[in-house]
């Protein structure tokens, strides 16, 4: 008889164990899963492409962004981290799959600028890609950035993720989201229904509106439908995501 949950990160691991073998998607045990996603680079699979978000880039052309120290959550093939440290930003750059990481090192060898890579879990304790600690990822960062993340993660590990952003997010910093929008893309279930054997079904779908109440504790800075980018774009664009700005406040 098992009687050991002491803390909320007791209960929050029990419940990952509900989405077995899902939760490999977003546990510090999903390298191999995402090790074998990025293993064939060949793959038609719209966000292998070496481009940045186009609302990323619109934030920068507009201003919105000033540079300062940036944290790009489950960077894939870095393809966002580079063009922030291209933009003038300190970059930590996280992921759980060594390969992903392998594959963004040689994009950022080709391209001249530095990003310190990070694998592991973005919530506990991620390591450098030679396997050394790099130490929690505490901040404070003017931009955490996150595209695609979020939407592979089960609702009770929204309560990580919005500490991570209360611990690291600068007074006055930014945070950006891209994540599937309801009505083109991912599982529109109730969060309960989650729990009732469904799974995530690939990820979870979001409106403004849940978007809103969610990181209600921010200010909304601009939340839109990402643009559709042609192949020969320089950006990265699909409309079935929405991408969202928002803003820590600076305490009076």
């Amino acid at each position: 008889m098992e009687r050991n949950i002491r803390t909320v990160e007791d209960v929050l691991r029990l419940l990952d164990g509900l989405f077995a073998p899902e939760a490999d998607r977003w546990t510090a045990g999903g390298a191999s899963w995402w090790d074998g996603f990025y293993a064939d680079r060949d793959r038609s699979v719209p966000f292998f492409v070496a481009k940045p978000d186009e609302n990323l880039v619109s934030y920068l052309d507009r201003g919105l962004l000033t540079g300062g120290r940036a944290l790009d959550l489950g960077c894939g093939p870095g393809r966002n981290a580079l063009h922030l440290a291209s933009s003038g930003f300190e970059v930590d750059a996280v992921d759980l799959s060594p390969a992903a990481l392998a594959w963004a090192g040689e994009r950022a060898g080709t391209t001249g600028v530095a990003v310190r890579f990070h694998c592991g879990d973005a919530f506990a304790n991620p390591t450098a890609p030679d396997g050394t600690p790099a130490g929690e990822l505490v901040g404070p960062y003017d931009l955490i950035y996150d595209s695609g993340c979020f939407h592979h993660l089960p609702p009770h590990r929204r309560i990580s993720y919005l500490a991570l952003l209360d611990r690291a997010l600068a007074p006055g910093g930014h945070f950006g989201l891209s994540c599937f929008a309801a009505g083109a893309m991912g599982s529109e279930l109730a969060d309960a229904d989650l729990y009732r054997g469904s799974g995530l079904r690939g990820g979870l779908a979001y409106t403004p509106e849940s978007l809103r109440t969610l990181f209600a504790d921010l200010t909304e800075v601009e939340l839109r439908r990402m643009r559709d980018e042609p192949p020969e774009s320089p950006h990265f664009g699909e409309p079935f995501l929405w991408t969202a700005l928002f803003r820590r406040d600076v305490a009076p």
